[in-house]
């Protein structure tokens, strides 16, 4: 079977999403993106960084260095002139946080990216069990040779069941001819009749012997 030719990689317009279930993809893979450049940029340059994001349905997810309250709290106060000790609180907390903080990202993201490429192979392989059964396709989607080789098997089909039927008719057929033989000598049976025997002869011996048999005499009976 023929497959159908790939359009390859295509340049994605950016504008937004209006089918629903692709926009809540497209976030959910473009949000942990952005998380991990965010984190990237904290470890190689030591900058404090803080995003907050609200996905289409109103959920907020976060990531800040140290803290996205500290953060969000200094852009607002506009307070840079922190006192040495505060300083030393959040360089300490930096250092102990960021590499803990950094393995369980690349973690999460490890684990993300298997299931990513989990889901993909399980796709393929339905993909392919689907293309073995190509038959069950809409009918205007098979091509000229599947065509030929579906009526192909209807043929055959036909001629197997007619095959089946005639058998069936056959043992149906000998099975009421048993039977009615059966009932036939059933029945032979059932009305047969003893009929007494003619009279020959209409002398008195005669007329004695017939009615000695019968018990219209008088002797031993």
């Amino acid at each position: 079977m023929a497959k159908k030719p790939s359009l390859g990689r295509q340049k994605i317009k950016i504008a937004k999403i209006q089918i629903k279930n692709h926009l809540q993809v497209t976030f959910s893979k473009r949000r942990s993106g952005l998380f991990k450049k965010a984190s990237e940029l904290c470890t190689l340059c030591g900058v404090e960084i803080a995003i907050v994001v609200f996905s289409p349905a109103g959920k907020v997810f976060s990531f800040g260095h140290p803290k996205v309250e500290s953060i969000v709290d200094r852009f607002l106060t506009r307070n840079s002139n922190l006192n040495s000790s505060s300083l030393h609180l959040i360089e300490a907390h930096r250092i102990a946080s960021i590499p803990e903080l950094n393995m369980q990202l690349t973690h999460l993201l490890n684990e993300l990216e298997a299931e990513k490429k989990r889901s993909e192979t399980l796709d393929e392989m339905r993909k392919a069990s689907q293309s073995q059964f190509w038959w069950e396709a809409p009918i205007e989607d098979l091509i000229l040779h599947e065509l030929e080789q579906l009526k192909d098997s209807m043929e055959e089909l036909k001629k197997t069941v007619t095959i089946q039927a005639n058998k069936l008719l056959l043992e149906n057929s000998n099975s009421l001819s048993i039977f009615g033989v059966n009932n036939s000598i059933r029945g032979g049976v059932d009305h047969y009749e003893i009929k007494p025997p003619p009279i020959m002869s209409s002398s008195p011996s005669a007329s004695h012997i017939h009615s000695y048999g019968y018990g219209h005499g008088h002797g031993l009976f």
